[in-house]
């Protein structure tokens, strides 16, 4: 069965295709990236901030793991968005995330109620995060992308 456009051209024949366009891509990885970006901004921006999130977590020296991971989040996500090592990029990212996500969201610890109902909830949106980072390593892998797109 051939899926008809609102211009009754088959969609394999149509020159836009709102999700296969080079603009789309861009957008979708950069909305896939954009927790790391905020995050490292707001690492960035509140230093302080950064090492009081690090030294809660058990990460010393404090100050130089802020400092790394602000350079990883902002510098991987460039890959991914740019295209730039995307594969390197996306299996860093995912490999980060689910490292992080069972350092901070170990709602199994945590007793009955909303915090660890709001952990819970965190930790599979960090799995699926994950999910989706994989996802961009296969599809490069797989060549289901150009090489000339972003």
């Amino acid at each position: 069965m051939t899926h008809i456009t609102r211009f009754d051209q088959p969609a394999a024949s149509t020159r836009w295709n709102a999700l296969n366009g080079s603009t789309a891509k861009v957008l979708m990885l950069s909305a896939l990236c954009s927790a790391y970006i905020q995050g490292a901004l707001t690492k960035l921006f509140d230093f302080n901030g950064a090492i009081q999130e690090m030294t809660h977590f058990g990460l010393l020296p404090a100050p130089l793991f802020a400092a790394g991971v602000i350079a990883f989040e902002l510098a991987t996500s460039t890959m991914v968005i740019t295209g730039l090592y995307r594969r390197v990029g996306a299996l860093a990212l995912a490999a980060f995330t689910l490292a992080a996500t069972f350092i901070a969201l170990q709602f199994w610890t945590m007793p009955e109620g909303p915090e660890r109902t709001g952990a819970t909830n965190a930790f599979f949106e960090h799995i699926g995060l994950v999910a989706a980072f994989l996802f961009v390593v296969r599809t490069e892998a797989s060549g289901q992308t150009s090489k000339k797109s972003a």
